[in-house]
């Protein structure tokens, strides 16, 4: 099943969950590591894996992201030496 990714204004978002991905893309990875394919199979799985790795590092980019700014939030509701009313 080959996943899908959706534009959503701009940036394409996996179909599929991180962990959806990253335990696909460790089944193709013990059938590329079993041997006995023949080389049309395994350049198909290495593909895969490709777009796996892929999509796990878009989730995993949007969620460093996403606490950066949260920490970027954080700090600015934090009174600082120069905000202080004194």
């Amino acid at each position: 099943m080959a996943a899908k990714a959706t534009e959503q204004q701009g940036t394409t978002e996996p179909e599929l969950s991180y962990e959806e991905s990253r335990e696909e893309l460790s089944n193709v990875v013990r059938r590329l590591e079993s041997g006995g394919l023949s080389l049309k199979e395994s350049l198909a799985l290495w593909e895969r894996g490709e777009e796996l790795a892929r999509m796990c590092e878009q989730w995993l980019e949007g969620a460093r992201a996403t606490l950066a700014a949260a920490m970027d939030e954080r700090q600015g509701d934090s009174p600082g030496e120069d905000d202080t009313p004194f």
